[in-house]
Order: C-alpha cells, then structure tokens, then sequence
C-alpha cells in the first residue's frame, strides 16, 4: 500500500505543471530611440562637435604649416642629391639630409600627439554623453511604461508613437547642460622601479 501511495504522489508530482517554479515574462513594451538625432541635437553634444570641428581644423592647419617648409627642404635637397650624379653626397649635405629627416620626424610625433588628443577628446565627450544616457533611458521608460528599448536603428519599422527620442533628447539637454572638450591628461606610464636584493 505505501508503494502505490508512493508512486501515486509521484506521478502527481510529474503531472501538475510547476506553480512557484517559474514566473510568466511580462509582453513586451517597446520604446525606440533615434540616437543619432539625440547625439547631434542636445545642446552639449552640439557644443562639443563645434569644439571637436574646432581642434580638426587646427589639426588640418598645422599639418600644412609643417608640410609646405619639409616639402621645399625635400625638394632642395633632391635636387641637390640629383646634381651630384651619382657621387656620395659630402658632409654639409649629409648633415642637412640627417637635419631633414629629424624634422620630419619631430612633424610626424607632433602630428600624432594631435591627433591623438583628438581622439582622446572625442572618446571622452561620448563617455560623458553614455554616462548620462544609461539612467535617462531607464526614467524614460519608466514614464512611458516601456520595458525594452530598441535605437530605431535597429528595427525594421515601428510606429512614431513608439518614438521616445524627443523625451531622451529633452532630458539629456536638462541633465547635461554642457560637456568638458578636453580629456583629462593620460596617466603616465608606470616607471619600472629597480630590484634591490
């Protein structure tokens, strides 16, 4: 008798779907969001393109201050090497190539500290930017009664009452009424510390 009970009560266990063991997923509430219009229409994010534009074109300009003297140094002293003929260039202009050369050079390391700065600067006014846009969606959403948040372009199509970017791009201009345009300097790179016995 206690084995058919026993067996009874498993079988019942088999057969009654689990209660408390899963919960039901709520239906999806969707809300999209064109960041591309938030990014390029906030009053900080058009404020920080006008200074990235800024510091590309000074970029622009002194690659140019620096390229039109190395060009006529290069092209002096090509012609220079040409009259030779062939014959091995004499001290003065070795020195003059070897000082050519190390302006280039120094050129090149300005050129790319410049350029890396800018990118520096970029990274961080969008870290700034992702910084106040990861709390603005989840109170969006929570106002609207949105549980998921798509960037519009990632769907095919949805419906412009789905559309919450004027409500991202209004909040975003009130918590971020300005963005800094320079990064902070680069840490340095660590220094070996010698090892005393």
């Amino acid at each position: 008798m206690k084995k058919t009970a026993l067996a009874a009560a498993f079988a019942a266990t088999l057969l009654t779907p689990g209660v408390a063991s899963a919960q039901a997923i709520p239906g999806a509430v969707v809300a999209v969001v064109d960041l591309e219009k938030v990014t390029t229409q906030c009053t900080a994010c058009k404020t920080a393109l006008a200074a990235l534009q800024t510091q590309a074109n000074a970029y622009k300009s002194r690659e140019t201050a620096l390229a039109g003297p190395l060009k006529t140094e290069r092209d002096a002293i090509q012609s220079a090497v040409n009259a030779l003929q062939g014959k091995d260039p004499d001290q003065a202009l070795q020195n003059r190539i070897k000082a050519y050369e190390q302006k280039q050079q120094q050129a090149g390391q300005e050129l790319a500290r410049e350029q890396n700065q800018i990118q520096r600067n970029q990274a961080y006014i969008s870290q700034q930017i992702q910084a106040k846009l990861g709390p603005i969606y989840q109170q969006v959403m929570q106002r609207r009664g949105a549980n998921v948040m798509v960037e519009v372009g990632n769907t095919l199509a949805s419906a412009s009452g789905l559309d919450v970017s004027n409500d991202v791009l209004t909040a975003l201009n009130q918590q971020l009424p300005s963005v800094v345009t320079t990064a902070p300097a680069a840490a340095a790179p660590a220094q070996k510390q010698p090892q005393g016995r």
